[in-house]
């Protein structure tokens, strides 16, 4: 009977981690959400500027959607 913490054919650890961090900087839809996501952080910069205090990342993520999201995506589309 094998042990089944003491697996030689199952990669480590550090190896699983590697290989999704490797596949994450490959995908397409994740390098997407990382675009987005500066997005929303420079507009709650924005906003939070204008408003003279933070507003949060949940109000400027709704404000980014309901403004700004259709011509962002549109945009990155065209390039």
């Amino acid at each position: 009977m094998t042990d089944p913490k003491n697996n030689d054919d199952m990669p480590s650890a550090n190896a699983q981690a590697d290989l999704g961090q490797s596949f994450a900087k490959r995908s397409t839809l994740y390098q997407e959400f990382l675009a987005e996501r500066e997005e929303i952080l420079r507009h709650k910069w924005l906003e939070s500027e204008k408003a003279g205090s933070d507003i949060g990342f949940e109000r400027a993520l709704l404000d980014w959607i309901r403004k700004h999201r259709e011509h962002w995506r549109d945009s990155r589309q065209a390039k």
